[in-house]
């Protein structure tokens, strides 16, 4: 194994901590001398790139938000001249106006090498075939993750999102080693495979590598009991790079390791950003260390999550989402996330892991509905059953009272991506 290894996974935690040191001091002067936004910014913070002389340094500097680049859409928030640009991405610009951003032949050169790095830390090999379900096109998911299993060595199958009878037949077929995919697409493919009578545990895939939403522990459990493979976390956001920032390791999975030489971490607190010490909660930042066509400086993630020690490599990790400060739901003054619901509903008898959070309002209460679906071969009274243990359990777990749903199977809108758990039905 250790002859896989690039240089970079070879320093001392001294010598890593030097060359971010450098890397971190020229992004700072990149973006300052050729992106208007953060020249102001910096000024305004009465800032400049030299300043920052230890990586403790970067504290005093400005946060970028999502907002920032929304406002500076499509390409002001880009560092090289157009003519260096060789591909965009952008999400889907549900909520507003897309982020967009850009990359420089480097900067794909550089994704390609830590989507490799990841996929190998994931335990793929050179020669392994790699089904990759992410969706391709605007989105980073599917070429992210196309161009790293590439540049491993292995045989890439493009299926992408949807058409999940032939992805399906595919995996039969083609009998890849590895899957990517977010990990509730992965539970549709579960279910496809059990309609069609096909066990899934005989099928030829070892790893499947998960990203682009949060999920829980059980979910793992789920998955790897009824497939028979490792299933490990992959981290990423289009914002910084696209898939491949972080990496849970087969051989511990205890968390992902950050590819700190291209990356550099933070977690601070939501409210007031004050940067917390490594162990303590808080929500995720990112400094882009090599990024030419679109740096990125103290990013706001919104993913909540801690700072970790090393264990498989020098790097440090951060443990896996636990949510989204954004997508965290106040009810009745009690903080609540969807992971904490999907781990009731994953260790409910007589109920399948797809769920969904509705959110009402009642009179001048909002009030929270659970709909889970019901496994086929549930009978109404232990449908009941699950209902009111899911309800209970959100009572005594989260603090909360909720009313639970357990519907037909296959009543829930399935996700080719990203699934969306929470719906406000809320009056704007």
């Amino acid at each position: 194994m250790t002859d896989l290894l690039d240089a970079a996974e070879r320093l001392s935690r001294e010598e890593l901590e030097a060359l971010q040191l450098e890397r971190l001091r020229a992004i700072l002067r990149h973006a300052y001398e050729n992106v208007g936004f953060y020249r102001t910014a910096f000024d305004k913070a009465g800032l400049r790139p030299d300043d920052c002389r230890t990586l403790a340094d970067l504290a005093r500097f400005p946060f970028t938000a999502k907002t920032d680049l929304r406002d500076n859409y499509p390409f002001g928030m880009f560092a090289v001249e157009q003519s260096q640009v060789r591909r965009i991405h952008a999400s889907s610009g549900t909520t507003g106006r897309p982020t967009v951003v850009g990359y420089t032949q480097r900067d794909l050169d550089t994704w390609a090498d830590v989507v490799a790095r990841s996929i190998r830390a994931a335990g793929g090999r050179p020669g392994h075939k790699v089904h990759v379900a992410y969706g391709y096109g605007l989105f980073t998911g599917g070429l992210g993750a196309h161009y790293g299993a590439e540049r491993l060595g292995c045989t890439v199958i493009p299926a992408s999102g949807g058409m999940t009878a032939r992805q399906v037949q595919l995996i039969q077929d083609f009998r890849p080693e590895v899957i990517m995919v977010t990990p509730s697409y992965m539970l549709t493919l579960l279910d496809e495979f059990e309609r069609q009578g096909v066990d899934p545990r005989t099928t030829s895939l070892q790893v499947g590598i998960f990203g682009a939403e949060p999920w829980t522990e059980e979910m793992r459990r789920e998955i790897e009991e009824r497939f028979a493979i490792d299933a490990v976390d992959i981290y990423g956001l289009s914002e910084v790079m696209g898939p491949g920032v972080a990496q849970e390791f087969v051989e511990t999975k205890d968390g992902l390791h950050i590819w700190e030489d291209h990356f550099y971490p933070e977690v601070v607190d939501p409210f007031t950003g004050e940067v917390l010490p490594d162990g303590e909660p808080g929500e995720l930042v990112f400094t882009s260390l090599t990024k030419e066509a679109m740096p990125v400086i103290r990013y706001r993630t919104r993913d909540l999550t801690r700072l970790l020690p090393g264990t498989a490599r020098v790097f440090r990790r951060m443990e896996k989402v636990t949510g989204r400060s954004d997508d965290m739901v106040i009810l009745r003054g009690v903080n609540l996330f969807p992971t904490q619901i999907e781990e009731i509903v994953l260790r409910t008898p007589h109920v399948a892991p797809h769920f969904q959070l509705r959110l009402t309002r009642e009179g001048r209460l909002d009030a929270l509905t659970v709909r889970a679906e019901a496994r086929a071969e549930a009978t109404p009274e232990q449908r009941a059953a699950a209902a009111q243990a899911i309800a209970a359990a959100v009572k005594d777990g989260v603090g909360v009272s909720v009313a639970v749903e357990v519907v037909d199977p296959e009543t829930l809108e399935r996700s080719v991506g990203k699934l969306k758990r929470v719906v406000d039905l809320r009056p704007k």
